[in-house]
């Protein structure tokens, strides 16, 4: 093989001033979300974007023939696949080798079996634009230390200070380190300084975006303090963890908008735990809406009232892991023990990749319903095991990551719009697609010199990338023939003026305990779904699960991620369903009343005919933007306040 060391220029001027088959909010969720500022001062357009990536992969050690990258921009252009969120934000740019593999990658998973470095970790990779699950069951939990008595941690307008807190990722990371080591080894009194921070809606050069200053960084602290302080003399329980993971997604901020996704797995008999999002019962920190909560079982038969309470409309419905099963199989279709997984501990934050602690989900997206045939779709597929391949033998900043990555090369290649696609009732197109993926992981892992891949496949959300075609996420259906669609943008982002003006709604974020949070502005815009397209109206919720089981037999080796939109009255076929079939079955799944949910400002939100049209009429497309803003990627809309993006 003969590789090629980019595009060819005259290749790449055939596309410039095109646009590609936008869905209906698809462009200004690009310009919002992954258009990078040029050389020129502007914001890229989309043949910019994937001339970025491309090149970009190439950079990092790809290895691809002329004619594959040409294919390779086609297919992304086109919307027929497309790279990560995080690879189409970061390729391409020096973040990728000054950081590493870390800021290609959207997901993580870190078990809490230590008191002081998965929580680092977790801070770190937040940060860096990645969502973090974590495992607080108590076989990992009941490992860590008790917390010592009389630390005091204060912070003053004064260099003569312990330590004065450098205005870096690295410099928040550290404060977060010494402050839990204070409390569980050392017993010594901490004092700070964040007078170099720099101060509030300062521009961030590295990822874009503006900064938020130092306050942030101290509530969050101080509230980690006073959940240590809580439990001086005693250990940290599950409950207690979880708080200080959501109180470190709280604290990460860029440009004001909040985007940390997170995944907490919990053990299914811990009262504390089922209990943290039940707002009917008591009142819950804001921090708490940072991550999706999820029950650790193998054994559907084993679990409490407690855990059903969500699902009766008493809070937030659990999600469901299903360890052994992750454990024991790839694709349901296959063999057990074929592709087997023993280490597995939990999850990425939208539950489509089981994960070892410290190792990161490295997606790759393909369109269904753009892919018209067989070979269009093996194309694409190989193509993908090619660029998430490459990413995994790049380098990782840590070094747990990087053993854990190359002794496991996990990849996430998913699809997105079955239920839009004639896909849907092929298994054997899935099957030749993924024996395919098969043989170009073999083949391109001698050549690089890796190991064969642990795992290739799943279906994720697919959140925002799907806004971009225009496709229904993942396997879901369509929520509604008409709805809205929420998208948050930083309050001081010039595309809400440009969206005030076309007619779409603006307001600020609703929190948990109804306050406001003026940072950040959500913006409706209404949509209309395509004649045609499978509605969740039309399907059960046993429907819903079945197509899970049918992707997770054909085509996913990891997990197949899934929101299961339900009415209340099927909640007694929901539980003889999952009684008969979730041990062999089911790896993952999450749950979610499709209406009286108690989401504040949901993503999507149904509405008839009529109000779509009464709010169409007041607004105009958003295209052709020109803007010099910079901005940063907000996980948020892949993981929307750290649930599944469909929520």
């Amino acid at each position: 093989m003969k590789a090629a060391n980019k595009l060819r220029e005259s290749f790449v001027r055939e596309y410039v001033g095109k646009q590609p088959p936008w869905g209906p909010i698809g462009y200004i969720t690009y310009k919002r979300t992954y258009s990078r500022m040029t050389e020129a001062g502007t914001t890229e357009e989309w043949w910019q974007t994937v001339e970025r990536c491309v090149n970009g992969i190439v950079a990092i050690g790809g290895q691809f023939t002329a004619d594959e990258l040409e294919t390779l921009y086609h297919y992304v252009f086109n919307l027929k696949c497309c790279f990560s969120g995080r690879a189409l934000w970061q390729l391409g740019t020096d973040n990728v080798t000054r950081i590493g593999a870390d800021s290609l990658q959207n997901c993580w998973h870190t078990a809490v079996n230590h008191p002081v470095e998965p929580f680092c970790f977790t801070f770190n990779q937040l940060m860096l634009g990645g969502g973090v699950g974590f495992n607080i069951t108590p076989q990992q939990v009941y490992e860590l230390p008790m917390v010592k008595y009389g630390v005091k941690v204060t912070r003053l307008e004064s260099h003569d200070v312990d330590f004065i807190v450098p205005d870096n990722r690295e410099g928040w990371v550290e404060l977060l380190r010494r402050v839990l080591t204070s409390f569980f080894y050392t017993g010594q009194n901490l004092t700070y300084s964040t007078d170099c921070i720099r101060a509030r809606g300062k521009l961030i050069k590295t990822f874009g975006g503006t900064a938020s200053g130092s306050e942030n960084l101290v509530l969050g602290i101080n509230q980690i303090i006073g959940v240590l302080n809580s439990r001086v003399n005693h250990k940290l329980r599950p409950i207690d963890c979880l708080d200080i993971m959501n109180i470190i997604g709280s604290v990460v901020v860029a440009g004001n908008v909040r985007r940390s996704a997170q995944m907490a797995i919990g053990d299914m008999n811990d009262e504390a735990f089922l209990n943290a999002k039940n707002w009917s019962k008591t009142n819950i920190p804001n921090w708490r809406s940072m991550s999706n909560n999820t029950v650790q079982c193998s054994n559907i038969a084993g679990l409490p009232d407690a855990f059903w309470a969500g699902y009766e409309g008493e809070g937030e419905p659990y999600g469901l892991f299903n360890l052994d099963l992750c454990r024991s199989h790839g694709r349901l279709a296959d063999d057990r023990h074929y592709r087997p997984d023993p280490w597995i501990l939990g999850l990425n934050p939208c539950g489509e990749i089981p994960c070892e602690d410290r190792e990161a989900c490295n997606l790759f997206e393909q369109f269904l319903p753009n892919l018209h045939s067989r070979e269009e779709f093996i194309t694409s597929a190989v193509l993908a095991l090619k660029v998430c391949k490459t990413i995994s033998a790049f380098q990782f900043s840590d070094a747990r990551v990087n053993e854990v990555v190359g002794r496991n090369h996990r990849l996430g290649l998913s699809v997105t719009g079955l239920l839009q696609s004639k896909w849907c009732s092929d298994p054997d197109g899935f099957t030749a697609a993924y024996h395919a993926i098969e043989e170009e992981d073999a083949r391109y892992s001698r050549y690089l010199g890796v190991k064969e891949s642990v795992k290739l496949t799943t279906v994720k959300p697919s959140g925002t990338l799907s806004l971009l075609a225009g496709v229904t996420a993942g396997l879901h259906p369509a929520y509604s023939r008409y709805y809205i669609r929420r998208i948050r943008f930083a309050a001081n982002d010039p595309l809400i003026d440009l969206c005030r003006k076309t007619g779409h709604p603006v307001e600020p974020v609703m929190n948990f305990d109804g306050s406001r949070d003026l940072n950040t502005m959500v913006i409706s815009f209404p949509v209309e779904t395509p004649n045609g397209t499978v509605l969740a109206k039309d399907m059960t919720a046993i429907d819903q699960l079945k197509t899970q089981l049918f992707m997770q037999t054909y085509w996913s080796d990891n997990s197949v991620s899934m929101t299961c939109y339900y009415m209340p009255d099927e909640l007694p076929n929901i539980h003889q369903y999952l009684m008969e079939s979730y041990d062999e079955n089911i790896k993952s799944a999450s749950f979610l009343r499709h209406s009286e949910h108690g989401f504040i400002q949901a993503p999507i939100e149904p509405m008839t005919k009529e109000e779509y049209l009464a709010l169409k009429s007041k607004t105009s497309p958003v295209l052709g933007l020109k803007d010099d803003s910079e901005r940063a990627l907000d996980e948020s809309l892949e993981c929307t306040s750290g649930a599944c993006p469909v929520r």
